[in-house]
């Protein structure tokens, strides 16, 4: 006998939905994400699903928009600061894969093209995203070469898109090898390889 389920306000709803398609994501990967296994999960039907989300595309926008909020800003504010550059790149670093690694789902999404290849709004979000992140990651290293901390013999595009590709490669780990990650201090380690990049030896990663 299915029960029933009490009435909750609609952004409640919403979030209930948007918990229970990352866990979906993150428990039995984009291919079983559907409106019928997310209503399951919710324990609601399928129509009030899309009383709240018109499709599941709309679902998953509306968790790039807390990407947003709870991520980039957080790391554009980072960026920002008056600290010292290093100071900001080891907190900037650190949040960005921390955030990652307690957000599974958020990272299949981000990183696994099946989720947004037929989407035109999906991957422009994601574009955004990532350029924000860029962008905000460059702010951090020319502050460090205008202060000489950092060398500047070295192209900021690579050593940005090369930090990109850090979180890629965590996602990689977690997945394949989930047991061996949770023992990993994964950050101090991407930090040193970035430190080395960028040729300095005034900071010491502890």
């Amino acid at each position: 006998m299915k029960t029933t389920t009490k009435r909750a306000p609609g952004s409640i709803r919403r979030k209930q939905i948007k918990r229970a398609t990352l866990e979906i994501i993150s428990v039995e990967g984009l291919k079983r994400l559907s409106t019928k296994n997310l209503a399951q999960h919710v324990n609601l039907s399928e129509g009030t699903i899309f009383r709240h989300f018109h499709s599941k595309e709309d679902i998953l926008l509306s968790i790039m928009e807390d990407v947003r909020k709870e991520l980039n800003q957080p790391l554009h504010e980072i960026a920002m600061k008056t600290a010292a550059p290093e100071v900001r790149l080891k907190e900037f670093m650190c949040f960005h894969l921390d955030y990652l690694k307690r957000n599974n789902g958020v990272t299949i999404l981000l990183f696994t093209d099946a989720a947004y290849q037929n989407s035109a709004p999906m991957l422009k979000e994601l574009h955004d995203l990532f350029r924000q992140v860029k962008q905000d990651f460059e702010i951090i290293i020319r502050d460090g070469i205008a202060t000489g901390v950092w060398q500047q013999g070295f192209a900021l595009d690579a050593i940005s898109f090369l930090y990109l590709g850090i979180p890629i490669t965590m996602s990689i780990e977690m997945k394949l090898i989930p047991e061996l990650f949770a023992e990993h201090d994964f950050c101090p380690q991407m930090l040193r390889l970035v430190y080395r990049l960028l040729g300095t030896t005034k900071q010491k990663v502890s």
